[in-house]
């Protein structure tokens, strides 16, 4: 009977030291984790940073097209109102 307590004690010690190491290489993983998902945040931001310039650029862009189209159609129509008015 004293030999089977004596194993139990063994097993239950070698178990708790597996399960401290489980734990701390765990800790260790979730640790390495949240430093990367901060690190990725931070690099989430810097994308979408750029990506408002990106678009604010495009929208820019844009515009002068549409003033450019929209003088020409202007101009033109001055053009033709002093043509026909000659």
């Amino acid at each position: 009977m004293v030999k089977v307590a004596a194993n139990e004690n063994v097993k239950l010690a070698v178990y708790m030291e597996r399960l401290d190491s489980y734990i701390e290489s765990q800790t260790a993983l979730n640790k390495t984790l949240c430093v990367r998902l901060e690190k990725l945040d931070e690099r989430l931001d810097d994308v979408q940073f750029w990506r408002n310039k990106i678009y604010g650029a495009r929208t820019a862009l844009v515009a002068v097209g549409l003033l450019m189209v929209h003088t020409t159609a202007v101009m033109g129509g001055f053009l033709a109102l002093i043509k026909w008015a000659d």
